[in-house]
């Protein structure tokens, strides 16, 4: 996947670091690191120092937990484009949660040292930085509210709200988002069964209000979906 795009060109087209002059774009990549990670390999464990911060510039990332008997429970899927790994960024001292692969990615890892020594020298990144953060812990309590205040028909519409507006294309009347997340993974994002989805979903189709398969959503009218979550 790498193999016809530099790093540097990954760099350039990652928002945060838009608009850097050659010489601090030249300094940025001696300092990050981009490789490629398989589908379900590991990019951190819990538990494991937090030295670095990651950011997602092709394919897809699960940041999970597992509970007491072993069973994993996602807690957000990180897309192109998205930062992860930032508590390290904020003085954690130790993961503890894990990041994985969910298909063939592409990530640029950066020891949080050297970024907060980079950060220094070109502090309008500082501004940016702060802003992404923010728009994640925005996104945390929006999840947050949705599993106290919604129920289930809501917080399934408000997820796919959510992801689309997020990841979505917009081709004429419709948006289109590709690829799409299995059940199983909204059910664990949205605190429902893999059948309650599944059931809420096809509801969903049947009023024409959205449309899916297994690589694809499509959202035909997103003021009615809207609606059902008000």
């Amino acid at each position: 996947m790498m193999a016809d795009k530099s790093k540097l060109w990954y760099l350039e087209n990652f928002n945060l670091f838009s608009g850097l002059k050659p010489e601090s774009m030249d300094d940025l990549n001696m300092i990050s690191s981009m490789y490629e990670a398989n589908k379900e390999e590991p990019i951190y464990f819990a538990s494991e120092p937090s030295s670095s911060i990651f950011f997602l510039k092709a394919g897809r990332v699960k940041i999970t937990k597992y509970s007491s008997d072993g069973t994993e429970k996602i807690l957000t899927i990180i897309n192109p484009g998205e930062i992860f790994g930032e508590m390290s960024y904020l003085d954690e001292t130790e993961r503890t949660d894990y990041a994985v692969a969910v298909e063939s990615s592409i990530i640029c890892s950066i020891n949080k040292n050297e970024l907060e020594a980079f950060i220094e020298k070109n502090p309008e990144l500082n501004l940016r930085l702060t802003k992404i953060l923010g728009l994640k812990l925005k996104s945390f309590s929006e999840r947050v509210e949705d599993l106290i205040f919604k129920d289930a028909d809501q917080r399934v519409a408000s997820f796919i709200l959510r992801y689309t507006e997020k990841n979505g294309k917009t081709v004429g009347n419709q948006i289109f988002v590709k690829p799409f997340l299995k059940h199983q993974n909204i059910g664990e994002l949205t605190a429902c069964s893999r059948q309650t989805v599944n059931y809420i979903m096809t509801d969903l189709r049947k009023k024409g209000i959205i449309d899916f398969d297994r690589n694809k959503l499509v959202v035909n009218d997103i003021n009615k979906l809207r609606a059902i979550i008000t």
